[in-house]
């Protein structure tokens, strides 16, 4: 039994897939109400003989943000947080009087005023933000027992990589010898 149902051409369906997820995502966050965003990173899962291989894309994302846990005896549930720190908003239009008052600086020092410009930081304008912040949660039933104690998991280069060992089921058929 699969994991997943397989394609002959899964190169041709990707696009279609990566079009349908990017409407979902948008038509969710224009009518989302709650100020935490999710996404959902993107898993590739193989089986093998012995093991179930999960490979996970979490580009920027630090270990310590990164939790796996088994919920049930099958179950695997890998969850997390990726934060990115920015300011956004439109800067104010200045008007000549107020840039002239926000620009300069009136230090009295002994009789004297002298007018000295700030130096402001620039706030920056974003035009496209593209990078998935927020939390993330991601869920995989596998269809035969596993071997939880055995689980593997390494973070190299933004990719999450799980090794999810099936569990060795003893049948119980033994040989008896006739004596």
């Amino acid at each position: 039994m699969s994991l997943f149902p397989t394609f002959h051409t899964p190169g041709d369906f990707a696009p279609l897939f990566r079009l349908l997820d990017d409407y979902d995502t948008h038509r969710s966050s224009r009518g989302q109400t709650s100020s935490v965003r999710s996404f959902a990173p993107r898993f590739d899962v193989r089986e093998t003989n012995d093991a179930y291989l999960l490979d996970g894309e979490l580009p920027g994302i630090a270990q310590k943000d990164i939790d796996i846990e088994f919920s049930d005896n099958d179950t695997l549930v890998i969850k997390g947080r990726s934060e990115r720190e920015y300011h956004s908003g439109t800067p104010e239009q200045p008007t000549q009087e107020s840039s002239e008052k926000e620009n300069t600086e009136v230090i009295k020092s002994s009789d004297q005023q002298k007018q000295v410009s700030k130096h402001e930081k620039k706030q920056h304008r974003f035009w496209v933000t593209e990078r998935s912040v927020g939390e993330f949660h991601r869920t995989f039933q596998f269809p035969t027992p596993v071997d939880q104690d055995s689980v593997k998991a390494s973070l190299k280069n933004g990719i999450l990589s799980i090794v999810v060992p099936k569990k060795v089921v003893n049948t119980g058929a033994r040989k008896i010898t006739i004596e």
